[in-house]
């Protein structure tokens, strides 16, 4: 049976929904929607004629997976569809949970057959391989139905086996104005609400709020509670009562979660596109959520060769310039060489030859036999080597105008290199034609 905060929507209880949560309670938890209807933001999930909305209208869904930001309503839509389907509701945070305690879960749903069962189970990412199989005999049987919620991508947390099982449902982060309505409800709800204490707001003021948390509706409703609580009844929020949290803002930014692969790409990518204006952006977005400078160096050394290459040389050495100012200088002055590579990078002519070139040796390589190091161009040192005529017929570059002599370096001559018309690298492509000319002539 469901524990005391763990209340079973099935019969009487589920009444109990519809009352007024304990003014105790946070005011997001108080706020949380009862009906689907009630949850903003993510209209893509609950308009009437979605998937969604369909599967929970019938009541005939397996296990749903809900990944998202936080504060974007991952639990709302837990507690409303148990509430809309009359479940058996059981909630289990992956932090704190264990194996004995999902054992006893699955248990007593097997011995309920009668009652649906909805498992919750928040921050799912955090349960290891063996806590996910354990769930898949019961979720395959149809005992519970799983309600997985989590920040991080499922496809890299998630056990493909109990991925496979599950419909995906991703949202999104909350837009300001979503945010802000919600506010304004929770303002003048007297029954769940601040409405109490007769406070009010401007709409800018709201949108402001709205806009220092992110799109984490969690998060905007339990500044308010703090906010307003800090005033005397009847009094008004203002943007004086926001520059606190404006001072203290958090960048929502984790290592190692989803926030810190895509703004990485986002910034790795302006680079690309010559965009210095979002390449910084991206650059002060992750020095202010706390990233490691030098793996924002490391990738500009990695775009230097890969993005920049020889349309601009100066920016490989440069980058790796930026790395060792990490380190010889430290945080937060090695801010300025980062900024400065970045800069370089981003404003650099761009060409991709050396990827490319890499590329098409490596598949040389491997589409057909190696081939063997011709005669001239081996090492000639010791006796046995020049008896097998190493180095024999080598022509010395030098000794030939513009250093151009004629020969091959391959059995099998490949073109792999092509260098693009884009900075200085054009140049090299002028100066390339100009040898081949200069062979062919030497050959003839």
């Amino acid at each position: 049976m469901p524990s005391p905060d763990q209340p079973d929507l099935f019969g009487e209880s589920a009444q109990s929904v519809a009352q007024p949560r304990p003014a105790a309670q946070p005011l997001a938890a108080r706020m949380r929607p009862r009906v689907l209807a009630d949850i903003v933001g993510q209209e893509h999930l609950t308009q009437a004629d979605g998937l969604l909305t369909r599967l929970i209208r019938s009541n005939r869904f397996g296990s749903l997976i809900f990944y998202g930001p936080p504060g974007c309503g991952k639990t709302s839509f837990a507690e409303v569809i148990a509430n809309e389907t009359r479940s058996r509701f059981v909630r289990v945070n992956a932090v704190m949970s264990n194996v004995a305690e999902l054992r006893d879960i699955l248990s007593t749903a097997r011995c309920a057959p009668g009652t649906p069962t909805l498992l919750f189970i928040d921050e799912l990412h955090r349960f290891n391989k063996s806590q996910q199989d354990l769930l898949l005999p019961d979720v395959e049987e149809g005992h519970v139905r799983l309600i997985g919620a989590t920040t991080h991508n499922p496809g890299f947390y998630v056990n493909p086996p109990l991925l496979s099982r599950s419909h995906l449902f991703r949202l999104q982060p909350l837009p300001v104005e979503a945010v802000a309505g919600v506010l304004a409800r929770a303002l003048a709800d007297r029954g769940r609400g601040l409405g109490a204490r007769g406070c009010a707001a401007d709409a800018k003021v709201l949108a402001d709020l709205a806009v220092l948390c992110d799109g984490d509706l969690r998060r905007a409703l339990n500044a308010l509670e703090v906010i307003v609580l800090s005033l005397p009844e009847g009094a008004a929020v203002t943007e004086r009562e926001l520059e606190v949290f404006a001072r203290e803002r958090r960048i929502r930014y984790d290592a190692d979660e989803d926030e810190h692969y895509d703004t990485i790409s986002a910034f790795i990518k302006s680079c690309r596109g010559s965009d210095p204006d979002a390449a910084m952006y991206w650059l002060a977005k992750m020095l202010a959520g706390g990233e490691d400078p030098r793996f924002i160096a490391r990738r500009l050394v990695i775009l230097a060769s890969e993005d920049v290459g020889l349309a601009d040389a100066l920016a490989l050495p440069l980058a790796v310039a930026a790395h060792q100012a990490c380190d010889f200088v430290g945080l937060p002055e090695a801010e300025y060489a980062l900024a400065h590579a970045t800069l370089h990078i981003a404003c650099a002519p761009k060409s991709n030859s050396a990827t490319l070139a890499l590329a098409a040796a490596k598949q040389a390589l491997a589409a057909a036999p190696v081939q063997a190091v011709p005669l001239p161009l081996r090492d000639k040192s010791g006796a046995a080597s020049k008896q097998a005529g190493h180095g024999k017929g080598y022509r010395y570059s030098h000794d030939y105008p513009e250093n151009i002599s004629g020969q091959d370096y391959l059995e099998k001559p490949l073109t792999l290199y092509t260098p693009k018309l884009a900075g200085p690298e054009a140049k090299i492509a002028e100066r390339l034609a100009r040898w081949r000319e200069l062979k062919a002539k030497v050959c003839l």
